[in-house]
């Protein structure tokens, strides 16, 4: 939408509220703000490879990272500190940070891949320039760890992110299909879980639960619980009044599980949202016996009460075949069928 269309759009929709006040009414209009879009990507555009998180184990991953962008006709940028180490972490906070930045405000990168995710994304935020980013508005791709960036970024400017594999995941056909359906297709996907019956005459791999049934929209908002909770109190959130929230979490006991979901619901998090996804808690399993709760409990306990239209079980998190997901832009949700289906383009 360009500046025109948006204060058009947006006029209309001040004088159909017709208890708005002038001067709450130039309040709204000083305060709402457009999304910040990256372009698509096209054969022969380079993408940029960096490290804001958790170090590298070795050069494999580079080389693989690179392979896969070959692979769609890119060409690749290095980050200049990307083969760095400080204790954990890939390089120190200045070096991650440069990287970052020079990505964004070189005019030949068109878009940013991060190598892997890991720890350490959160130690950037105050650090970041955002106007620059805004001005040199790309798509940023990753998960875990990177959702601190995902979040921050739409929290402080809008700018729409994706969620989804990182340059060392294993990028099988299902990816391969979603990061060109989204990246270079700018296609209006509606998300499913993959029918994997096999020989099977039911499917028992990667089936859906619906926790409370119907149809939702909303923003589409989410990521790493681990970090969205972490981030809970800081000005790194973004609004979720009537958004569409995902998660996913990785080897996380129930018992941690549980406190991130009561930090959101404490926060007031959960009480704003419109319609909810969990996608998987890979290695979250309770100990034997009856010494926790198990996930199903955990949904149950948190979100079945708020009678919004939910489901876990979706392909989000850290398993091979993962949805893309755009994170900014308006989204429907059918719990009852277990998809997710993008209404707004991603990118310009």
């Amino acid at each position: 939408m360009n500046k025109r269309s948006f204060l058009k759009s947006l006029g209309l929709g001040l004088a159909s509220v017709p208890f708005v006040g002038t001067s709450e009414a130039m309040h709204m209009a000083a305060t709402v703000k457009p999304l910040l879009k990256g372009k698509v990507l096209k054969p022969g555009d380079t993408v940029g490879i960096i490290t804001p998180a958790s170090a590298l184990g070795d050069e494999d991953a580079i080389t693989l990272t690179k392979e896969v962008l070959t692979y769609f006709g890119l060409n690749v940028k290095e980050g200049k500190y990307i083969r760095e180490r400080y204790g954990n972490l890939a390089g120190t906070d200045a070096q991650r940070l440069e990287d970052l930045h020079a990505m964004f405000a070189d005019k030949e990168v068109h878009g940013v891949l991060c190598i892997r995710g890991g720890s350490g994304a959160s130690r950037l935020l105050s650090k970041i320039d955002y106007k620059l980013i805004a001005n040199n508005p790309k798509p940023l791709l990753g998960y875990s760890d990177i959702t601190a960036l995902i979040m921050a970024f739409q929290a402080k400017i809008g700018l729409v992110t994706f969620h989804g594999p990182v340059g060392t995941s294993n990028w099988s056909n299902f990816v391969a299909k979603t990061f060109t359906d989204q990246f270079m297709d700018n296609k209006l996907v509606t998300f499913a879980n993959p029918d994997k019956k096999g020989d099977n005459i039911v499917q028992y791999k990667d089936r859906i639960s619906t926790i409370n049934p119907g149809i939702a929209e909303g923003k589409l908002l989410g990521g790493n619980l681990t970090l969205i909770s972490g981030l809970c109190g800081s000005p790194y959130l973004p609004d979720f009044k009537d958004s569409i929230l995902f998660l996913e979490e990785i080897n996380e006991s129930p018992e941690k599980v549980d406190r991130m979901f009561c930090q959101l619901m404490n926060a007031g998090i959960l009480a704003q949202i419109k319609g909810f996804v969990f996608g998987k808690c890979t290695g979250c399993s309770p100990s034997a016996g009856y010494g926790s709760l198990n996930l199903d409990q955990i949904l149950r306990d948190y979100i079945k009460p708020l009678n919004i239209p939910s489901y876990s079980g979706a392909v989000i998190g850290h398993i091979d075949d993962q949805f893309l997901l755009p994170v900014g832009v308006k989204a429907r949700i059918d719990a009852n069928k277990g998809t997710i289906e993008i209404l707004e383009k991603a990118l310009i």
